[in-house]
């Protein structure tokens, strides 16, 4: 048996898990910190579980 080692390892991590995306959430869950978010909040896999950070909404003249 040979093995070919220019061949390069296999991510198996998907390309969008680093990806932090808008989803909303019923049942509370913790956040990277530690408190309870529901509703809207940002939401990535961290390639085992899921990571949440509380989304906060700015007003547009407030951002401005």
């Amino acid at each position: 048996m040979s093995f070919d080692r220019n061949v390069q390892t296999v991510n198996t991590k998907s390309s969008w898990a680093d990806i932090w995306h808008l989803w909303t959430v019923i049942v509370p869950r913790r956040s990277i910190n530690g408190q309870l978010v529901c509703g809207k909040v940002w939401r990535r896999h961290d390639g085992r579980d899921w990571i949440y950070k509380k989304f906060t909404e700015y007003d547009s003249n407030d951002a401005a």
